[in-house]
């Protein structure tokens, strides 16, 4: 079983995307666009726009996005994207990457259930949770 995230944004999915790729040094394994889906699916304001992509990065973790195709997002905070590791600068970096310019819900510090951890608001408005699992003895 495999659990993926699918963001959808209001038409800058592929700015998202790329900053996404950078912070976490991914790869894109996939991207389509409108234009190469069905017409019924393309309009002239969205055929440039991204249908899916797919970004692979660290062991076994897949980031997938769209662009909205037919109504306006509502964007909310019903969810969180959620990234652990256990090597610190990477969980430092990534973190950093991803409250630059957007909003430190809670500072990336030690924790009482052990190991670091840090949430915040990316400049796409997309709530994240970055944890450094703690060291087993």
């Amino acid at each position: 079983m495999k659990c993926n995230m699918y963001l959808s944004f209001d038409g800058n999915c592929e700015e998202a995307m790329d900053y996404y790729k950078e912070v976490f040094n991914g790869e894109t394994t996939v991207i389509m666009r409108y234009s190469e889906g069905p017409p019924e699916y393309s309009n002239d304001a969205i055929v440039n726009k991204i249908m899916h992509q797919t970004m692979v990065f660290g062991k076994d973790c897949e980031l997938k996005a769209s662009d909205s195709f037919h109504e306006p997002l509502q964007k909310g905070n019903n969810f969180h994207v959620s990234i652990s590791t256990d090597i610190e600068k990477e969980a430092i970096d990534i973190f950093n990457g991803l409250s630059k310019d957007g909003i430190i819900t809670m500072p990336f510090e030690e924790v009482f259930w052990g190991g670091k951890f840090g949430s915040c608001k990316d400049k796409f408005d997309i709530q994240w949770m970055v944890s450094l699992e703690p060291k087993s003895e």
